[in-house]
């Protein structure tokens, strides 16, 4: 929760600066008007696709259903065999591992990230990788502006710069193209990672095991499909498609995706 709720006050402290101290004391209005407009609506997408992979269930198997009432239902056919995971007592999909911090195996786990504190799995990767894309384009977004700021305050010697003082300003710029340049380049590999990941039909814990594919590879395009659904459209991009507000609070009533069962 530490990690998530840091992202969320980066992201804040970024509008903020990028708001109040570059583009509200500028002279040009539409300069100021149309850069606000983005940076604001790339935010609302970053936050909004970070909380689906947050409270989005990422494909949680029921613990203990390996009972031999659950395993009979399965009318398993002679010479068929699955797998029980002997640490939360569930029988194993294929593709599944355990996780050892949610205690829980998940479907398809991609990994565990605690910058969203939950897996990426079968049903939240899609959000996970709008939210490393929605991260980097701000973060790119920002480092421009600051560089088209600082460059305007140079020149014009700091004189009507910002409503801030000269020292505070730098001060508040420095941190943001530090912390910029860090999630530019964490959340632009990520997005490279996940994206070849889609695309190979192999998730990061499989590519570490170098585990042999016993299932029926979707490459490419396919790939894509399965993970954001459907033909390529404005909804691969959109973290708000397919939200239902009154699952969600369901769920939250429940103890959350990730611990119902």
């Amino acid at each position: 929760m530490v990690c998530a709720i840091m992202t969320w006050l980066l992201v804040v402290y970024a509008d903020f600066v990028v708001t109040f101290v570059m583009l509200l004391p500028s002279k040009d209005f539409w300069y100021s008007v149309i850069n606000g407009v983005l940076f604001n609506c790339l935010a609302v997408l970053a936050l909004s696709s970070h909380l689906r992979t947050m409270l989005t269930d990422p494909g949680a198997v029921p613990k203990g259903n390996a009972t031999k009432e659950y395993m009979e239902s399965l009318q398993l056919k002679p010479g068929e065999v699955i797998y029980k995971c002997p640490k939360c007592c569930s029988i194993k999909p294929e593709r599944a591992h355990h996780c050892s911090i949610c205690k829980r195996c998940i479907r398809k786990m991609d990994h565990h990230c605690p910058w969203v504190n939950n897996c990426v799995g079968e049903k939240n990767q899609r959000f996970f990788v709008l939210f490393t894309m929605y991260i980097a384009l701000i973060s790119a977004h920002a480092l421009i502006l600051c560089g088209f700021q600082f460059f305007s305050c140079v020149r014009g010697q700091w004189i009507e710069c910002s409503d801030f003082s000269p020292p505070v300003t730098v001060i508040l710029m420095i941190f943001l193209c530090l912390e910029g340049f860090l999630f530019l380049t964490f959340t632009a590999v990520m997005f490279g990672t996940q994206i070849h990941s889609i695309c190979n039909d192999e998730t990061e814990i499989e590519r570490l095991k170098s585990e042999k594919p016993t299932w029926e590879r979707r490459l490419r395009w396919e790939g894509m499909k399965s993970v954001f659904g459907g033909q390529p459209s404005l909804l691969w991009i959109n973290p708000f498609a397919g939200f239902r507000i009154r699952r969600l609070l369901l769920r939250a009533k429940k103890g959350g995706p990730e611990f119902s069962v």
